[in-house]
């Protein structure tokens, strides 16, 4: 126990009404494996391990390759391995999520809107938005990952044995 709330829990209509524009982006045009690559860009840059760890599932659920999930952090090396239009949302992910620092510099929204439709970027804007805030729910809350309640249930189920 992290001794923290459960936002969730604490308010499920703030999280339902999130829930909301996940749905949405579930049903927009587009692909489920660029959204999640942008969640998972998104979260590393925040930090959030919570986050970092569900969506590198998510994309290996998805069918993405171990070699290209590993790049992600560095995907503007990573060569031929990322689309045109991944490499385009990378990039905007990453000025949009950094606006304190980038001011999101017209450069970058005009390679973005090249790339992208009006109706497409305005959902990508979404889905990087919306992981800045499930990620700074995620920090704030200390949600564990996955990974980590699974070492700690095992550690848990042996000590439970030794006793």
């Amino acid at each position: 126990m992290n001794g923290r709330i459960d936002y969730i829990k604490a308010s499920p209509a703030g999280y339902k009404a999130f829930g909301g524009v996940y749905a949405l982006l579930q049903e927009s045009s587009l692909a489920k494996e660029l959204i999640y690559l942008v969640y998972l860009r998104a979260s590393q840059i925040n930090g959030c391990a919570y986050c970092i760890d569900r969506h590198s599932r998510d994309l290996l659920k998805f069918g993405v390759a171990v070699e290209k999930l590993v790049l992600v952090p560095v995907w503007r090396d990573a060569g031929a391995l990322f689309s045109v239009r991944e490499r385009a949302a990378l990039a905007w992910a990453e000025t949009v999520t950094r606006v304190a620092e980038t001011n999101v510099p017209a450069a970058d929204y005009e390679s973005a809107v090249t790339e992208f439709n009006g109706t497409e970027l305005a959902d990508l804007t979404y889905a990087v938005s919306l992981m800045n805030v499930f990620n700074r729910l995620s920090i704030a809350f200390r949600t564990p990952p996955a990974a980590s309640l699974k070492v700690a249930n095992a550690a848990s189920a042996v000590g439970r044995r030794d006793e």
